[in-house]
């Protein structure tokens, strides 16, 4: 990797997405880090003066609402959690509008759940608005609908949904700050080191990650060093740098060496997903897996073909036609994303069986295919040894 060259193309992002923690925006006690925020809030705008598009995909709501409400310790009761973020999201945003305005910025708040994403129209309605905006020079605030979100609050955390968002807008750059300089490794001395790059998130780069929560943030560098994987996919550099520091994004993009650099593993256009298979491969939390034989692994990787039942060995989780599945060899290696034609519970009864047995098995006339392939995403060229785009399927103990 020629790191210098990465750092100095960083100057010709245009569009550009910057996710905010929660410890860069309030203290322990959740109330707002006003002086940091108008510095951070300046050097946003200096960026949008520029001419660059940029997207800021913040946390802090339910820190700014625990400081409302005079408490210190983070509810873990979901009411409370919804009932908190929905007291900080609008003074965060009041914030916000505030400083903003005084840069002479337009900003417009966006609300999303992971079921927005994940289905298609909603998808797309996201997708649009958000580029108007982008079009009429006003810069979109995002985070995830806290007061309706269902599982446990979040997407995983705002790590992953700003890596969404680079998939979402096909940004060029996201740009994580945290409160370190970067993904930090000891040396045999026990000395501490920022690594300056890193060539893909490898197993190896996300053993290095410590420190994975604290009491106002749901991630740490695991959860952005998996997101990071998940925007190179798309094309996107990430830098993960300290949003404490004065000035860091405008060093980040004259291309000096500070923060953690990850470059884009699709260089090339025709290594890039379209914004349909982004759309499975990366908006959907797999509901189940699918295990298959070698005659199966081959006719998916290597002729391109659809799913279909012969090949199918054994069935994990329970799932309806059209969700995500993951499919994988018998080793649990990672073969592919798509959405099924059949439930778990047909699909466990057609395993194994030829395309003419369906109709006989279940009853009805069907699909041949399980998965078709306009369907499914293959993942091993765009998925790299411990990352996974989306979190892992949880199974529930039942194998078949």
């Amino acid at each position: 990797m020629n790191q210098s060259h990465d750092r100095a193309a960083l100057q010709a992002a245009r569009r550009i997405v910057i996710k905010i923690g929660s410890r860069i925006l309030v203290q322990a006690s959740g109330r707002p880090e006003t002086q940091r925020v108008r510095a951070l809030i300046r050097d946003i705008a200096a960026l949008k003066h520029e001419g660059r598009e940029v997207v800021v995909v913040t946390s802090g709501a339910i820190g700014t609402g625990m400081d409302a409400l005079g408490i210190r310790r983070r509810p873990t009761r979901l009411p409370d959690l919804q009932m908190t973020a929905a007291i900080g999201q609008s003074r965060l945003m009041t914030l916000y509008d505030r400083m903003f305005t005084a840069e002479r910025c337009l900003i417009g708040q966006v609300l999303l759940t992971h079921n927005d994403l994940k289905h298609r129209v909603s998808h797309l309605n996201a997708r649009n608005t958000m580029l108007t905006m982008l079009q009429r020079g006003v810069i979109p605030i995002v985070n995830e609908n806290d007061v309706v979100a269902m599982e446990e609050i979040k997407f995983g955390d705002n790590d992953l949904l700003a890596a969404l968002v680079v998939h979402l807008l096909n940004a060029d750059l996201l740009i994580l700050l945290t409160t370190t300089d970067g993904l930090r490794k000891t040396d045999a001395g026990g000395r501490a080191h920022r690594v300056s790059a890193v060539q893909a998130i490898t197993q190896d780069v996300l053993e290095l990650a410590s420190g994975k929560e604290s009491p106002l943030s749901t991630g740490g560098m695991f959860s952005k060093l998996e997101s990071a994987g998940a925007a190179t996919k798309a094309g996107a550099t990430v830098v993960i740098a300290d949003g404490r520091k004065a000035g860091i994004l405008q060093q980040i993009l004259a291309g000096e060496d500070t923060g953690t650099l990850i470059p884009p593993t699709a260089r090339n256009p025709q290594d890039t997903l379209n914004a349909r298979e982004r759309w499975i491969a990366f908006f959907h939390k797999p509901k189940g897996v699918l295990l298959i034989d070698d005659g199966a692994r081959r006719a998916l990787e290597q002729n391109g073909k659809s799913l279909l039942p012969i090949g199918i060995k054994h069935i994990e989780g329970d799932f309806e036609a059209g969700d995500a599945v993951e499919v994988k060899t018998l080793d649990q290696g990672l073969i592919a994303r798509g959405l099924v034609a059949y439930s778990s519970r047909d699909i466990r009864l057609i395993r194994g069986h030829r395309t003419d047995d369906i109709a006989r098995i279940l009853g009805t006339d069907g699909f041949d295919e399980v998965i078709h392939r306009d369907n499914m995403v293959l993942m091993k060229k765009h998925s790299d040894r411990g990352l996974e785009a989306a979190p892992a399927f949880q199974g529930n103990g039942r194998h078949s």
